[in-house]
């Protein structure tokens, strides 16, 4: 039995990089950070937040996903050569995925913020989340170039197409489906799962902060009574 055949990876985490090469082992963890957001970020939001931007923001996620392997399967276009070494070859490299999804998050998260939607740092200070949300998504498209997974020319088309298509899905989500959050949130399954819309709230994070506190001195007065 050859081995080496019967043996596939998991290339959801499967990143390889050249021994010894110090920003190659940084950049091999940079491009996890999609698999990071994803597992990390979008479960926790939906166990700890239940936002229905939120929720709609990892949809859109999902269909961008499927668009990209939609593509991939249409062209087949191959990766570059050193895909042989990374044991890649037996995927399509145009466009680049995670080109595609950091793209897309960077171009839907700056949208949210230009709209005033979201809970972090107040209006003040989002373009530091823009700095950093737009530095993770370039440093990932370099990293998929650098490790040999894309040509320069995949990573780019993943990268517009992320632009376009989250683009796309914000105007979808807060033009024609924004009418219906109320309807979501009141539906049967949208109280069983607590589900809710706070957008139209301009500094979320403050509104917690001071009805929380709020709650809590209501508590302590019930008590003393």
């Amino acid at each position: 039995m050859d081995l080496p055949q019967q043996l596939k990876a998991v290339t959801l985490t499967h990143v390889r990089y050249r021994r010894g090469d110090q920003l190659g082992h940084f950049l091999a963890w940079i491009s996890l950070v999609p698999v990071f957001i994803s597992l990390g970020g979008f479960v926790s939001h939906f166990l700890f937040r239940r936002e229905l931007q939120g929720i709609f923001f990892g949809i859109g996620l999902v269909i961008s996903q499927f668009i990209n392997e939609f593509i991939k399967t249409t062209v087949e276009q191959a990766r570059p050569e050193t895909c042989t070494l990374l044991e890649a070859c037996d995927s399509h490299g145009w466009p680049s995925s995670h080109s595609q999804f950091m793209f897309f998050f960077a171009t839907y998260f700056s949208l949210m913020g230009c709209k005033g939607i979201g809970f972090w740092f107040g209006l003040k200070s989002r373009w530091i989340m823009n700095l950093l949300h737009w530095s993770l998504a370039v440093v990932t498209m370099y990293s998929r170039v650098y490790l040999g997974y894309h040509t320069v020319v995949q990573v780019f088309a993943g990268a517009t197409l992320g632009v376009i298509v989250g683009g796309s899905w914000f105007w979808v989500v807060n033009s024609l489906l924004y009418p219906y959050f109320p309807v979501i949130e009141e539906s049967a399954l949208g109280r069983t799962l607590c589900v809710k819309d706070t957008s139209h709230i301009p500094d979320v994070l403050k509104f917690e902060y001071d009805n929380a506190r709020a709650a809590r001195k209501n508590m302590v007065d019930t008590k003393s009574d």
